[in-house]
């Protein structure tokens, strides 16, 4: 049998077999270790090649839906062009009553001036022991009492005063308003029955006017179609000879759908068949020669129409002169009692127009190949009435949802992928544009000012902001006037776009398109008569400017104030006529203006800042006991007070916090909007020093120069 050594060699030995089982322990831990990590590095990299399977199937999912989509539109599209004469024909004719407006007023609505002043119950203030008003215990308190109560009762009482005065008055004004408009509607409906007795007279000026208004205020066209149109009358044939502009061959789309190729990380655009769109562009402008012909004969309730000479033709580019040119495609003499054998809704267009009518329509019209009109407007001396065409659309004067049309249709025309946007939620967007190019492509984000005064800085910041929360790829804004050099500052060195009004006049232009900034020359000189709703207490030139701000004040506590405004250069108000307030409700210039308060505010000021005088760099809002409803009244019951900026529709744009009254003041610098820079920019800086005493109000605006005997 074995015997266990011991002595240095033994412990020797031991302290070895010790050692080297820690170094075996270590190395199972370091390769315990290693393994953990090369674990989790593995599972690292199959979440990652998970995530970009992930990734690039949702990339590809997105790219799929937007081809399907494109696709979706374009078939939309076809089929609205398709159904166009089925769809014009379930719309309403056109008659005099549509010309008529309805003698209907806005009703009076004075907001809280309805509501009486409460007054105060004795009740309310007796003491809390022994009750009453006598005499005995407790007689200075309920003399102190009654000397609240008394003091309340005046002020309720003076308040209430004030709130009949100030109803009354705007029951006054909202009464001279209503007047008015109903005589506008009254005069305008006059016009109409004159219309009416010139067209049973079938005078031509008259039956030519309205015809083409029939044309142009119908429901039946969709958008994108051109209502070029000129037209003459005979009266002795009783017979309309007009020429309507047809759409050109582009309108029919050319491609038919479209498909993502992930290989090429690409879409495809598939042709549609050649012979399939030049029967469907054929087919159209058959449709709308037969839906011009509807809407005139629908029109017609006098019998001034026996016939209609009808000729369409195309305004589009000569590809061999590189010029816009006229060529008639189609031409017709139609009697209105052939015409009332047909039912355009259930016929092929191109028969019916051509057996049925007797028209003629080019055999060709993608090539432009031209028919010989049978008559044209104004010949045998006949005035011609001429819409459309050499004018172009005034971008000023458009219909904002059209102005954006028009925008995407320009970006459209550089050869990009461009959609306005739906009108809530859009993120401050109005057109999603997709630049197809490699290298200089991406999204764009674009925003339309349809101003006539220069774009505020703020609205290039908020540009800014949204490219950033979109991850656009630039951001583009467009308006009809013009910026500041505060905002090309601003956008210099960023992925900013700023295009002026000039220059969108120029890139419209040299892309085939239209437009222009302010009326044509001949009609700037006439000045049409329209019948418009203007909100009490502001005329129509104040009412017309979209770039107004109306400051609302609002304030807890029932404190009655005037509020004023004094237009200012540094702290001096530029002389007496620019100090605002009830006894001088508006600047010279009328850019600063006294209004009723809208949208339970207690007072309210009307502000064009475009067009206060360019000597002045301050608005500043003050606000002052009333001396003749409170008397002895002071600013405590001044608080939680706010401006809120709305634009004269109502809509709110922010609200700024103004400093509370106190104790013994009765007159308040509530803060001042004052110009940044040179540009049209502005920015509120909050006020707050009062003024105590009767002559609170006197005292603050003698600060700014104004001498008050």
């Amino acid at each position: 049998m074995s015997r266990r050594t011991s002595g240095p060699v033994s412990t020797w030995a031991e302290v070895q077999r010790q050692r080297q089982r820690q170094q075996e322990a270590q190395q199972r831990a370091w390769l315990q270790a290693q393994r953990e990590t090369e674990r989790q590095q593995r599972a690292a990299e199959r979440a990652a090649a998970r995530r970009s399977r992930e990734q690039q199937a949702a990339y590809r999912a997105q790219r799929e839906a937007d081809a399907r989509q494109r696709t979706e539109e374009l078939e939309r599209r076809f089929a609205e062009l398709r159904d166009l004469l089925a769809a014009g024909c379930a719309a309403p004719l056109f008659t005099p009553a549509s010309l008529r407006t309805p003698e209907t007023i806005e009703p009076f609505a004075p907001g809280r001036l309805v509501d009486p002043v409460p007054m105060p119950e004795p009740n309310a203030y007796a003491p809390a022991q022994g009750g009453g008003w006598g005499f005995g215990p407790g007689r200075q308190e309920r003399e102190q009492a009654r000397a609240r109560y008394e003091a309340d009762l005046r002020a309720a009482r003076a308040a209430e005063d004030l709130r009949q005065r100030q109803l009354a008055d705007y029951q006054r004004r909202y009464q001279e308003w209503a007047d008015d408009r109903r005589a506008e509607i009254r005069r305008h409906n006059a016009g109409v029955e004159t219309l009416v007795t010139a067209l049973r007279d079938r005078e031509p000026a008259a039956v030519v006017d309205y015809l083409t208004a029939a044309l142009y205020a119908s429901t039946a066209w969709p958008q994108g179609l051109p209502r070029q149109v000129a037209a003459s009358y005979d009266r002795d044939d009783r017979r309309l000879v007009l020429d309507w502009e047809l759409p050109a061959f582009a309108v029919v789309p050319e491609t038919s759908l479209v498909r993502y190729m992930p290989g090429a990380d690409r879409d495809k655009e598939v042709a549609r068949p050649a012979a399939e769109r030049r029967t469907a562009y054929r087919d159209l402008l058959a449709q709308c020669l037969l839906l011009v012909l509807r809407e005139l004969f629908g029109a017609d309730t006098f019998g001034a129409l026996d016939s209609v000479v009808l000729n369409g033709f195309v305004d589009d580019t000569d590809p061999a002169t590189g010029h816009r040119t006229q060529t008639v495609v189609a031409t017709a003499l139609v009697a209105a009692g052939v015409f009332a054998g047909v039912n355009p809704a259930r016929v092929n267009a191109v028969d019916c127009f051509t057996d049925a009518l007797g028209g003629q329509l080019s055999a060709r019209p993608d090539r432009r190949t031209a028919v010989e009109p049978l008559r044209r407007p104004g010949e045998a001396g006949r005035p011609v009435v001429s819409h459309g065409g050499e004018e172009e659309p005034d971008l000023l004067a458009m219909d904002p949802l059209e102005f954006e049309e028009l925008v995407a249709e320009l970006f459209r025309a550089m050869g990009m992928r461009a959609v306005t946007t739906v009108r809530s939620g859009d993120g401050g967007v109005d057109v999603d544009a997709l630049d197809p190019d490699p290298i200089r492509g991406g999204k764009i984000v674009v925003q339309v000012k349809r101003y006539r005064n220069t774009v505020s800085p703020s609205a290039v910041r908020d540009l800014y902001g949204t490219v950033q929360s979109v991850g656009a790829n630039k951001g583009v804004l467009i308006t009809t006037s013009g910026f500041g050099p505060t905002s090309h500052t601003f956008a210099n060195g960023k992925p900013l776009t700023l295009v002026s009004g000039t220059d969108l006049v120029a890139l419209l232009h040299d892309n085939g398109l239209g437009g222009r900034l302010g009326p044509a020359p001949e009609a700037a000189q006439r000045t049409p008569t329209l019948v418009g709703t203007t909100l009490p207490g502001l005329d129509a030139d104040a009412e017309a400017d979209s770039e107004a701000s109306v400051l609302g004040m609002w304030w807890e506590g029932a404190v009655r104030l005037d509020v004023c405004a004094l237009v200012c250069r540094g702290g001096r108000v530029l002389d007496d006529d620019h100090f605002v307030f009830f006894n001088n409700p508006r600047t010279p210039d009328g850019s600063v203006r006294m209004m009723p308060a809208l949208g339970g505010d207690k007072a309210a000021i009307w502000v064009s800042f475009d067009r206060l005088p360019a000597r002045a760099d301050r608005v500043v809002l003050v606000a002052a006991v009333d001396p003749e409803a409170d008397p002895d009244g002071d600013l405590a019951g001044f608080t939680q007070a706010r401006i809120r900026l709305t634009d004269p529709s109502g809509a709110e744009a922010d609200r700024l916090e103004v400093s509370d009254g106190r104790p013994g003041e009765t007159a308040l610098v509530l803060g001042s909007f004052r110009r940044t820079g040179t540009g049209a920019d502005w920015r509120f800086v909050a006020g707050g020093k009062g003024y105590p005493g009767a002559g609170g109000l006197v005292a603050l605006v003698g600060e700014h120069g104004i001498e008050v005997d």
